[in-house]
């Protein structure tokens, strides 16, 4: 079968925007901050909704957007997207139509996304088909995925303000996305990964934020067994990823981190974490 690409723009955008602040001395001093747009989505011309973004990559967003909602199946049910930054809009032109787009999208759920995140329809609907791939990770892993995205360059360390999402591949970097919310990037890396012709297998997802519900969803159905994030993760969050039987790693600073779910996809190596502090008391 062959792997259709839809057509994309390439809309680039200022990730960071220039400006002064007064600091704790009475002195001005100059700053970048975190570009932020709206950008509404058209579907064959139907408006379907406006998305607070960085911009760094809107069509995969746009795409990815598409894809975790399940308003479409794959890449090759669109045809085109077009984003135009000077009126705000992404065009997105399908293939065959969305038949059932107006009752997908009658209920939506505002979520705890960063940026205020939405999502069509029943958060938990299809989950019980959902299968997860024999993905494995070791602690070495663990820690060499922390400290790439420490040494990463990024709009958060010039700017501030954004979260960031990376995929890997065991412990090698395919792709890192930032945006101001999580959702938006978790969906741009969706849309980057709906347009591989083979996609990676066995892929490690990270994120800056927090592991809510959606972000574990949105993970699984990625087709992603472990999910690593700097922050912590909720209730909701924790039942999904123990449903799936998705590993979930929370508060991986350093060397340091908390298996919420999943443990038995996780291969200890306790020996890499180092000294114990009560152990010098």
């Amino acid at each position: 079968m062959t792997h259709t690409i839809p057509h994309l723009t390439a809309a680039s955008a200022a990730l960071t925007h220039p400006v002064q602040v007064l600091n704790e001395w009475g002195e001005w001093q100059d700053l970048r901050i975190p570009s932020e747009r709206a950008l509404t989505v058209y579907v064959d011309k139907q408006e379907l909704i406006t998305l607070m973004t960085l911009g760094a990559h809107p069509e995969w967003l746009v795409l990815g957007y598409l894809r975790n909602q399940r308003l479409i199946e794959s890449a090759a049910d669109v045809l085109s997207i077009t984003v135009d930054w000077e009126v705000g809009a992404a065009a997105v032109k399908t293939r065959s139509g969305i038949a059932t787009l107006a009752q997908k999208t009658a209920r939506r759920v505002v979520t705890t996304g960063c940026g205020q995140g939405s999502v069509f329809g029943d958060l938990m609907a299809g989950l019980e088909q959902i299968v997860l791939p024999d993905t494995r990770i070791t602690q070495a892993e663990l820690y060499a995925i922390v400290n790439t995205i420490r040494l990463q360059d990024s709009v958060y360390k010039a700017a501030g303000s954004v979260h960031g999402c990376a995929l890997f591949a065991q412990d090698r970097q395919l792709l890192f996305v930032e945006d101001v919310g999580r959702h938006n990037a978790i969906d741009t890396i969706a849309g980057w990964l709906a347009l591989q012709e083979t996609a990676p297998q066995n892929c490690i997802f990270y994120t800056t934020g927090r592991l809510t519900s959606e972000m574990v969803i949105k993970s699984a159905q990625m087709g992603v067994a472990v999910l690593i994030s700097r922050s912590g993760m909720t209730q909701m969050g924790h039942a999904v990823a123990r449903q799936l039987g998705l590993c979930a790693i929370g508060r991986a600073t350093h060397k340091r981190f908390l298996c919420f779910s999943g443990a038995s996809r996780l291969q200890l190596q306790p020996e890499l974490a180092g000294v114990r502090l009560s152990a010098l008391a």
